[in-house]
């Protein structure tokens, strides 16, 4: 299966156990924390590369409009935003039946309502080492099931689905999130469920593969949860964050490294990023491009860079948030990039833009850098700076939480 860039997300149901609070608002646009829960779910799924939402909408897909224009400003990545609207409740198959000809070759796929904070990169991973599935669904171990369906698997292929036991039990529940290849149309119709009638069909088929994580869970389907919802999401999406240089903390600096083939990863960097991701940390890259002031590259050729290696990254297991990156120089050849920014590190600015727009945690929050410009960059910002000297930089990271004093003096890119 392929890494997704695209998602789909459930969002047609009537929600009706939550009563009077969905009178006039679909479920996953409920006010939670002074957004909807929609938006942090979308906020979330743009930390791990996802670029594109189709929203299946049924109920009030109007206030769902709404919603899709006013998000967008409002989503510290561009994530784009397109909406499908069942003619009639279709079921959650039929749903996806009705948005097939906005679907890419392999999308994730999404319950609106629900949110499991795990690093999704490892699940993208793992389903991408699976080429024959048509579908691969998250699953989490639960003490009590006994509001879920249980999910039986042998290794990472899915036998069979057994219905709520009623009783407390442990064992694996749908997480509902799932990556599905476009073939799964094949074993849709216009007016189907996914679970009950699609989802056992591939399993028996030996289509239907998954992998448990553990991590925070929350479905906002019934009150009581909806209500926990408002204190503890907050919490656990107020995250800190780890800045990382990029030249000469995650690629070796042979200067001006503007290109895939003149960059290098330094030793243990994809597995640092990794562990920053699975602490729930915000991974962040902050990089003065001085060689774009110089001529010696362009911006797209800045984006191209960065586009491959998060998609290495991806590929990995591991997620880059979001990436700031100064063209700017006092003494710049190219004459538009010739000023001073306070993005350009010993300047906060890229630092404290990342904090204002992902709401992160500054007074928990590191930067990993390799010069005394990133610690000064660090100390304006409000944020601890940890020089790195070299070595495996996934060795160096595993202590990140732990204050690092450095009293070494480097040079400004």
């Amino acid at each position: 299966m392929k890494l997704p860039r695209q998602c789909a997300a459930l969002i047609g149901g009537l929600g009706t156990r939550l009563g009077s609070l969905t009178a006039n608002t679909p479920k996953p646009l409920l006010d939670c924390a002074g957004r909807p829960f929609l938006f942090w779910v979308l906020r979330e799924l743009s930390r791990f590369g996802i670029e594109e939402v189709v929203l299946l909408a049924g109920y009030k897909s109007e206030r769902v409009e709404e919603f899709c224009r006013e998000a967008q400003a409002l989503l510290p990545k561009p994530l784009t935003l397109k909406l499908s609207v069942e003619p009639e409740p279709a079921g959650t198959g039929g749903a996806i039946w009705h948005a097939r000809e906005l679907l890419d070759e392999s999308f994730l796929l999404i319950n609106g309502d629900s949110w499991i904070d795990t690093n999704l990169a490892r699940f993208f991973a793992a389903a991408a080492e699976v080429p024959d599935a048509v579908g691969y669904m998250l699953l989490r171990a639960m003490e009590d099931c006994s509001r879920y369906g249980v999910v039986e698997v042998s290794g990472s292929r899915v036998l069979s689905f057994r219905e709520k036991p009623g009783i407390k039990q442990p064992g694996l529940i749908n997480g509902g999130i799932f990556i599905l290849d476009r073939a799964v149309l094949d074993y849709i119709s216009p007016n189907c469920s996914l679970e009950k009638d699609v989802l056992p069909v591939l399993a028996a088929k030996h289509l239907l593969h998954a992998k448990a994580m553990e991590g925070y869970f929350i479905d906002i389907g019934i009150p009581a949860d909806y209500e926990r919802a408002q204190k503890e999401l907050p919490k656990r999406l107020h995250r800190p964050a780890i800045f990382f240089d990029r030249d000469g903390v995650l690629n070796e600096d042979s200067g001006w490294v503007g290109s895939p083939d003149r960059f290098i990863w330094i030793d243990g960097a994809m597995e640092a990023v990794r562990q920053v991701n699975d602490l729930g940390y915000h991974a962040f890259v902050v990089t003065n491009q001085a060689g774009v002031a110089k001529g010696f590259y362009e911006e797209h050729d800045v984006a191209h860079l960065h586009r491959w290696m998060t998609g290495g990254l991806r590929a990995f297991g591991a997620t880059i948030d979001d990436i700031r990156y100064c063209p700017y120089h006092p003494e710049a050849v190219v004459d538009r990039y010739r000023q001073h920014s306070e993005w350009r590190k010993p300047g906060p600015g890229m630092i404290v833009d990342l904090l204002h727009k992902w709401d992160a945690i500054a007074e928990r929050s590191v930067l990993i850098g390799d010069r005394q410009s990133d610690m000064e960059a660090a100390r304006a910002a409000g944020i601890r700076g940890t020089l790195f000297r070299g070595g495996n930089l996934g060795d160096f990271v595993r202590d990140i939480r732990e204050p690092h004093t450095s009293g070494v003096d480097g040079q400004q890119k």
